[in-house]
């Protein structure tokens, strides 16, 4: 089984003065913003670094949440922040680490088992595999 998804981007006017916007298939973005500005100043809209954090951090939760189901953990909540950086290299950038944050509540489990599960969790979601750089994960559990 194939899934295929779709974003898309453009941009007019080239360079630091150029506009873009970005979709998706879904709708859940439409023609939003993003440009020189909002990647490496103030600027409102988004930027490709936040997309990817925002797809990391909720592919590794879903991911997450299914494997502690799998296990037999059925109550809970998970919380996960991704922070994505950005790190001049050369004549350009390079995306350098994806630091996973997550505040996780499970009842019922160990910190033991709740650190298998997470780690495989991190390694195996779909988008930790896509990405080619350091993804670290620091987690808070609550019972």
């Amino acid at each position: 089984m194939t899934i295929v998804k779709s974003g898309s981007a453009i941009y007019q006017s080239l360079g630091k003065d150029g506009k873009g916007s970005v979709s998706t298939e879904t709708g859940a973005l439409s023609n939003h913003p993003y440009g020189f500005n909002t990647r490496f100043e103030d600027g409102k809209g988004t930027n490709p670094e936040e997309l990817i954090g925002a797809a990391h951090a909720s592919c590794f939760t879903m991911a997450l949440s299914f494997a502690l189901s799998d296990a037999g953990f059925d109550d809970g909540e998970l919380n996960t922040i991704a922070k994505i950086s950005l790190e001049k290299s050369g004549d350009g950038f390079e995306i350098t680490q994806s630091a996973l944050t997550l505040d996780a509540s499970v009842k019922g489990i160990t910190e033991d088992k709740f650190e298998e599960i997470a780690q495989g969790a991190k390694e195996n979601c779909p988008v930790s595999q896509l990405l080619n750089t350091k993804i670290t994960l620091e987690y808070k559990l609550a019972n």
